[in-house]
């Protein structure tokens, strides 16, 4: 909200529209401010653009943005420009949010194929990991995660049934890399405010949150944190199911062994990396990540 950080944006985007050879068409407006990010709408000749800044935290996102842009174009928003320094972004508008489809279609069925695309990105940037982590991306990978975590629970006022549960991480981790899935982007974030729809095209978006892990742990807050209550917001009114084998389909035609296995183990594990990729130091809401991931519930 600075007014010199606002004029120095402002300055950008307008660089950027240039090079574009893009006219705005009315004021930039500021309808999204909070404590780890800032988006400004830019209206002009070809639709309304958007801005996008992040803290110092997440500034790795334009890198990771772009490399997903390049890899799977059709999937995500067009990268019009971003900056690395800055961690800047100006994107093309997405269409409407899924979180306003859906209440209108009155069906989840849209989420089938979000979910397929959402995976075929993640077999797609199988060959990125190195590039993903040289831009910043988290370390979420399953070597390092029961460190992680146990970091986090020792430094944080948590009960201790959630210090206790070092092991069981290293455990799960250790079950989950024996199926052989390698490790990859994953969202860590996957809910119906990230997903848009546009020319009835999905386009998954906000990789702020995105890290290097394995790629079912994702489906801990896509089905159990947001599928799994339904239309309506009721806990465990829909069968999940579903869905978890239409995200399953792409990785079926390139590994064997009991890969819905292999998520029962991911949905327990993707609680506690999401505690520990999720943290944000000052504002603890940690422990309800935790509880899903012992207690399968808040």
């Amino acid at each position: 909200m600075d007014p010199d950080w606002q004029e120095s944006a402002h300055a950008w985007i307008e660089s950027e529209l240039d090079r574009l050879g893009v006219k705005r068409t009315g004021q930039i407006e500021q309808p999204h401010v909070r404590v780890w990010s800032t988006v400004m709408r830019v209206p002009t000749e070809v639709g309304d653009l958007w801005f996008k800044a992040n803290t110092d935290t997440l500034r790795h996102e334009a890198a990771v943005a772009e490399i997903v842009s390049r890899r799977v174009p059709d999937s995500v928003p067009p990268l019009l420009a971003s900056d690395l320094a800055s961690g800047w972004m100006l994107m093309a508008d997405a269409g409407e949010q899924l979180r306003q489809v859906i209440p209108r279609e009155r069906s989840l069925d849209r989420w089938r194929d979000v979910l397929r695309r959402y995976a075929e990105i993640q077999l797609a940037l199988l060959d990125s990991v190195d590039e993903l982590l040289a831009a910043g991306a988290p370390d979420q990978r399953l070597t390092t995660l029961p460190e992680k975590y146990e970091r986090l629970v020792n430094e944080l006022d948590v009960e201790q049934r959630f210090k206790d549960a070092v092991p069981y991480v290293a455990e799960l981790a250790d079950r989950l890399a024996a199926f052989g899935i390698p490790e990859t982007i994953q969202h860590d974030d996957l809910h119906d405010g990230q997903v848009f729809v546009r020319d009835g095209r999905h386009l998954i978006m906000d990789w702020g949150d995105a890290c290097v892990s394995h790629p079912f742990l994702t489906l801990a807050v896509t089905l159990e944190g947001q599928l799994a209550w339904g239309l309506d917001d009721e806990e465990n009114s829909t069968d999940i199911a579903p869905f978890r084998d239409a995200y399953l389909e792409p990785f079926t035609a390139n590994y064997d062994g009991d890969l819905t296995a292999a998520v029962e183990v991911a949905l327990r594990l993707g609680w506690a990396s999401r505690a520990v990729n999720g943290h944000v130091p000052g504002q603890d809401d940690t422990t309800p990540r935790l509880s899903m991931f012992l207690d399968g519930r808040v």
